[in-house]
């Protein structure tokens, strides 16, 4: 979600440098970059050791989250085509699944701007004992849709991503935004969803298979 469907990077960023700040500590462009992808709690530990900041990562995640829940509802910032090919899915009845690494409570944020039962099946961050890079959310995701994953196709713009997703069998395509992807088995890189319909990934995924 965070990156591949909607460009909400910038937003945690803005909240993490904020977080830390606050605390007499320092956050560079490089510290924010290395957390992309991650849960929000493994995130919340790197700030923890990282920085003056202080408490639970629980306590961390909860102040980001609310940060970057209240901008995006400000805003949202839609990533180009992202937007339209869930409509085109939705349209032909192409059964969707939101899977991020991101709490439910942003996640509604994202639902609440697209008509209803756009998402088939949503897993959130907060649902899964184990997120990405371990398998596990898109095994659910796919189990929520009743589907083998090997049927399915998953968007992915971090190698954090991209390694769930291809762990658990789903061909994957890679959208490079705010870190680069290295070329892994099972997964296809294309520069953006921009102007690409079902048509345009039933044949990506072809190659795949």
């Amino acid at each position: 979600m965070d990156g591949t469907l909607i460009d909400t990077e910038p937003y945690w960023m803005a909240e993490e440098g904020e977080l830390v700040a606050r605390a007499g500590g320092t956050w560079t462009q490089e510290d924010a970059v290395e957390l992309v992808g991650n849960s929000l709690l493994r995130s919340a530990e790197i700030i923890l050791a990282r920085t003056p900041v202080t408490g639970t990562p629980e306590r961390v995640v909860q102040i980001l989250l609310d940060g970057v829940v209240t901008r995006t509802r400000a805003s949202m910032p839609w990533r180009p085509g992202a937007r339209e090919l869930l409509l085109e899915c939705a349209d032909l009845g192409v059964p969707c699944a939101l899977v991020t690494m991101s709490y439910a409570a942003l996640a509604d944020v994202l639902l609440e701007d697209l008509p209803v039962g756009t998402f088939a099946a949503v897993v959130t961050g907060d649902q899964v004992a184990h997120g990405k890079p371990s398998p596990d959310p898109y095994l659910l995701a796919a189990e929520r849709l009743g589907v083998d994953p090997r049927d399915c196709l998953a968007l992915e713009d971090s190698p954090t991503g991209v390694r769930s997703a291809t762990a658990a069998g789903v061909p994957t395509i890679g959208i490079p935004h705010v870190v680069p992807i290295p070329d892994v088995a099972g997964m296809v890189k294309v520069p953006g969803l921009a102007g690409l319909g079902l048509h345009d990934l039933a044949e990506l995924a072809a190659d795949l298979r």
